[in-house]
Order: structure tokens, then sequence, then C-alpha cells
């Protein structure tokens, strides 16, 4: 029976999503954090429960083959305690263990979800393992240096409110302008006093600082988000901003003056420039908003729907509807010119960005409706259209019975299903079945190196 403090020699032979490793002595299972599949090492348990128990690393006996080198480990992850952000789980391991470590995840679970037929292919990467995130949302609080009050930008630390501050200025996920805007953002606070916001008192003004950026057209987003009515000097702000980076094509505030942990409001103004920026995706040009949905790794997105578009084989004059389709990305990528397209969005500045999107590449046919998933039936109906494809992208929670009912009475030929969570894929691939619908493959895709994260996408056809 493991005891608390008890300290013992443990072999690690997994490794979960979460970055921990595991160990099983006694039939329990210890999750260790910075160990890894392979390690042999030392290790104190620090909770016990009844099915499995927590320890933390002494000392590190034998490393696995299948460490890291240690100078490729990001600042913020070799911290201790809680003084670490939590980002990049897979940092201490090598990106091939990374790779199989997510087809694995993938396995189990299909398998957990009685869809153990289903093959899960290797996953597909485009390589980048660092700086490929285009968006980044930055608490802000404050910290005390030499007995003065600074501003400190950068990640909630694991499980806590306390803010990380960016390990060497710099994260390694994000691109290295992120960071130099971050570092003058604070430089501008302390000068003008501007306060950071305080989650106890409710007090303070700037909660976060949210950026965004074209990968491809190198233009970038800056918002404050405030619990005030107005930025304090944002007219100075705005023009040092641009001057140090000319990158910056849109200033905007966005008030969130909730007691609450969503980041934001619902209220944006532009201050200075676009209420938009630009990206190249698979060719085409896209309008991204503030609150709009576009993929945090834009080559990873360019792969993941080249695969879609493959899996769908959408032929001349075939109709497609795309449901979650955010500002239309992955419909206007797989369909030609010509194809007729139906896009269902819940946010309406996003809708607003997907048709311009589809006017500014010439899609004619393509429409763009604001709603729910569910309202497809209605909308369809209305045009009098039925879809010979479907691609679906919903949020981790995947479809409601509703909605996977509905397309099972549609009966269109071909259904692609894009899914950021592996368990909600597999359950609604069964759900699927009980209306003819199956596939053999599922295709897994990292989206997100470093992470506990993989996309997936599979193709549904009728039996």
């Amino acid at each position: 029976m493991l005891q608390k403090n008890q300290i013992l020699t443990a072999a690690i032979t997994d490794l979960n999503n979460l970055g921990f490793g595991v160990a099983k002595i006694d039939g329990i299972s210890v999750f260790v954090a910075d160990t890894v599949t392979g390690d042999i090492a030392e290790i104190k348990i620090i909770k016990t429960a009844k099915t499995y128990a927590v320890g933390t690393l002494c000392t590190l006996i034998t490393p696995s083959p299948m460490r890291a080198p240690e100078h490729e480990v990001c600042g913020a992850a070799k911290r201790c305690g809680g003084n670490r952000c939590g980002g990049c789980v897979y940092q201490r391991i090598t990106y091939a263990h990374e790779l199989a470590l997510k087809k694995q995840y993938v396995t189990f679970a299909m398998k957990k979800a009685g869809a153990q037929h289903i093959k899960v292919l290797d996953v597909l990467t485009t390589g980048q393992t660092a700086a490929y995130r285009n968006k980044a949302q930055y608490p802000v609080g404050t910290e005390i240096l030499d007995g003065e009050k600074h501003t400190v930008i950068g990640f909630y630390a694991v499980k806590t409110h306390k803010i990380v501050p960016l390990p060497n200025g710099h994260c390694a996920l994000q691109p290295p302008i992120f960071s130099e805007i971050v570092r003058f953002t604070a430089h501008f606070c302390d000068t003008h006093q501007i306060s950071a916001y305080d989650e106890t008192s409710g007090n303070g003004i700037l909660r976060h600082l949210y950026l965004r950026m074209g990968s491809k057209t190198g233009e970038i987003l800056v918002c404050l988000v405030i619990n005030a009515d107005t930025f304090p000097h944002a007219d100075d702000f705005c023009k040092s901003l641009i001057a140090e980076f000319p990158q910056v094509k849109s200033i905007q505030v966005n008030q969130n003056r909730q007691n609450t942990n969503v980041i934001l409001g619902n209220t944006c103004c532009v201050l200075w420039g676009s209420d938009a920026i630009e990206d190249i995706l698979c060719g085409k040009v896209f309008r991204i908003s503030q609150l709009s949905f576009y993929q945090v790794n834009r080559d990873g997105a360019e792969l993941l729907y080249h695969t879609a578009k493959t899996l769908l084989q959408l032929q001349p004059r075939e109709a497609l509807l795309d449901l979650y389709c955010g500002i239309g990305t992955i419909g206007l990528s797989v369909a030609d010119t010509d194809t007729p397209l139906v896009g269902i969005e819940i946010i309406p500045q996003a809708v607003e960005n997907a048709k311009e999107n589809a006017k500014r590449n010439g899609m004619k046919n393509a429409r763009f409706f604001c709603g729910d998933a569910s309202d497809a039936k209605q909308i369809l109906h209305n045009l009098q259209m039925h879809a010979d494809a479907v691609i679906v992208d919903p949020p981790r929670k995947g479809l409601t019975p509703a909605v996977i009912a509905y397309l099972g009475e549609l009966t269109p030929k071909r259904i692609v299903y894009i899914s950021c969570d592996a368990d909600t894929l597999a359950r609604d691939i069964m759900r699927f079945a009980e209306y003819g619908y199956h596939t053999d493959t599922t295709q897994p895709v990292d989206m997100f190196s470093r992470t506990g994260h993989v996309e997936c996408v599979a193709l549904l056809t009728k039996k």
C-alpha cells in the first residue's frame, strides 16, 4: 500500500496527454510530473487515492532515450511547483515519441467507444514544433520587484491564476514578435500608470492582451481587454505601437466588466486601423475579425483541409453543407468556384467575414447564415436545396444527437468529420452508425505540437 511521503524507485512506462509520466506500483497508477516513458526515477508520493497516486520527481536515475535534449526544453517547463505554464506538456520528449503517443491516444479513444474496428493512421504533421501559433491571449497582472509594482503579462501557472511571465521574454509556441508586443505593452502600462485587473477586488483596467496574426501576410491585430469604458492614453498607445511595429494593422479594445473567467466581452471598438486582418490559406484570402474562429496553426490547417478535401472527393455540381463554418475557411478551401455551398455559424461577426471571404475569392454560389447547426434543416428547406456532402467541425463537445439525427435523415453521400477531441469523435462515429454511416480509418493531424491535443479527420459514408 502506497503511503504519502514514501520515497521509492519507479520505472516510467507511459506518458498521458497531460504530460505526466505513469508508473505502475503494486497495481496502482502513479502519475509523476517531469518524467517520460522509459525513465528510471526516484520519486516521492505526494498524494494517494483508492485507484491512483501522484508522485514528484526526486532524482532521475536513468534518463529515457525518448527524452528531448535539455536545451530544447522551454524555460517555463523547467520551473518547479506552481510556476510552470503547463502549455507544452510534451516539451521533454522527442517529437517522434510525441506523434506515437498521439496516435496511441486516438486508438484508445476509438476502442473505448466500441469502434476498435477503425484503423488509426500515422499522425500527419508539417514538422513545425515552434512559433506556429497565430493567436495568443495573455492575462495581465501585477508583481512586486524591488518594492515597486510592475505590470506582468504571461500565462497562468498550472491549476492557478498566478501569472507566469514569459520565460526569457518569449514563448516557444508563439512568433517572437508577440513577445516583443507583450514587453512593449507592459512597459507602456508601467510608464503611464495603467493598472492591471485584480480578480479578487474586481479593480484595475487591463485584463488581457489578445493578439492575432496572419501567418502568411504578417498582419497583426492587437486587442486590449479592459475592465473600463475606455483605455487611458489610447492615442499615445496607438501611435507608439504602430511606430514600433508597422506590421500592426488593427488596434482594438474589448470591454469585459463581468466578474468571470471568460476572456472576451461582447463589445469591441476599433482604436486604430482596420476592424480585421487578412491571411492566405489554401491559396485563398481570408478576412479575420477579433471574435472569429481561425485555426491557430495556419500551416497545419492547410494540411488538415487538404486531407479533408482529398477525403471528400467533391464532384462537379455537388452541393456542400459546412456546419460550424467559422469564417468559411474549410468550405471555401475544399469547394470549387462554382460549388453550391451553404455554411452555418453561430457567431454573427464570423458570418459577415465568411460572406466577405466568399466574395473576395470569387465563390459566387457560396451562401452563409447565422445560426446553430440544428438550424440547418430549416435553412436548407428554405433554399430548396439538398446537400450531397457535409463537413462538420464542431467544438470539443462534438455533435448533439439531434444534429446527427438530422444528418442521418438528410442522407448526404459523404460526411467529413473534423474533430479536436478524439473521444467525442469516436462517440459520434458510433452514433452515426445507427443511421448507416461508417468509416474504416481515422486520420490524426498534429495541429498543436508540444501540447496534448491532436486533431482528427474521418470520412463517413453510407453502407
